[in-house]
């Protein structure tokens, strides 16, 4: 079984090749081919340590997913029989600055897989997206289910909603197997130090103020749902085999967080207190609450097994202190 994985080389991307090829609950005849650009996210070194240049199931090829002929290239090449897309610009605040390269990775290269694809009678695509489509919840909001109706309200999150839609034609029309997830917040080991956790925890190991945004109307109340890389990976990979063709899967974390408590957890594990907390503006269109149910996940018959955030965060703050080889060059 040939898996084409684009993004390999990013955050999820690296820990999906790595579970692939290392958990003992995956088949052994699973072939990964890795389609990365590595941009500033996805330097390559978020894999080193698998040492994956001596595995004998395992293919790198630095590719943008919307060179066309690159793509055709390797689809009549390798002949992979399922293509899993992580590849996407990720983080939102750097959409504000800059829309075009979420433009162009995030949807114009879904779609230039997916035409890839429907040529090559792809046996199934995953077409990794975000809880982020379905927009901002208040407090007494219940939990999205997949039926919504999505409102982006960020570049990022419509760019992936657009991308959603263009597998859904891909779908209808050409018959192409295809499945949507949607997950939380993922976090774990490896993760590019621009996000929240391990820019927070990098910054406290320094002895550094962490930025939160804040004001008096809203001091850090913003909520998240917090998912362990890992239980992505096996939910992904699970719908991979389980899920049916056209439909879209929530994956939660089941840990859903306001901000200023993640920051305080945080605080408690460096035995500091609030005085460590910058206090920054708001980003513009600041989504409140993302809350998403899982229950058709379940009814599925998938089961967690990283859902102590608590326990997580401490073993996530001892892997960035044991690897500052890995993120000191990054935060340069």
């Amino acid at each position: 079984m040939k898996i084409l994985v684009t993004g390999g080389c990013g955050f999820i991307g690296s820990n999906f090749i790595k579970y692939l090829l290392t958990d003992p609950e995956v088949e052994k005849d699973v072939e990964i081919i890795n389609l990365d650009k590595q941009t500033y996210a996805g330097l390559g070194k978020n894999i080193e340590h698998l040492h994956l240049d001596k595995h004998s199931r395992y293919k790198f090829f630095k590719i943008d997913i919307c060179d066309k002929g690159a793509i055709e290239k390797i689809f009549s090449q390798e002949k992979p029989d399922i293509v899993i897309n992580f590849a996407a610009e990720s983080h939102v605040d750097r959409s504000i600055n800059d829309a075009e390269p979420f433009r162009k990775s995030n949807f114009e290269g879904a779609g230039v897989l997916l035409d890839t694809s429907i040529r090559h009678d792809v046996k199934r695509f995953i077409q990794i997206s975000t809880d982020e489509v379905y927009g901002s919840l208040k407090n007494e909001d219940r939990s999205s289910i997949e039926s919504d109706l999505k409102h982006p309200r960020s570049a990022y999150s419509a760019c992936k909603s657009g991308a959603e839609d263009l597998a859904i034609a891909a779908f209808e029309t050409h018959k192409l197997p295809v499945i949507i997830t949607r997950s939380s917040n993922n976090y774990g080991p490896y993760q590019f130090p621009e996000k929240l956790l391990p820019l927070f925890i990098t910054n406290l190991i320094d002895g550094k103020k962490v930025p939160l945004m804040y004001s008096d109307e809203n001091p850090g109340l913003n909520v998240r749902d917090w998912l362990h890389v890992e239980d992505n990976c096996r939910a992904i990979w699970f719908i991979t085999k389980n899920g049916i063709s056209g439909e879209v899967y929530n994956i939660s974390g089941e840990n859903e967080k306001k901000n200023i408590e993640i920051t305080r957890t945080l605080l408690k594990e460096f035995s500091f207190d609030d005085s460590m907390i910058e206090k920054v503006v708001h980003r513009k269109g600041h989504d409140f609450r993302y809350s998403i149910n899982n229950e058709k996940l379940k009814k599925l018959g998938f089961e967690y097994k990283r859902l102590d955030l608590e326990k997580e965060i401490e073993l996530l703050v001892k892997w960035y202190k044991e690897n500052e080889n890995w993120w000191r060059p990054l935060k340069k």
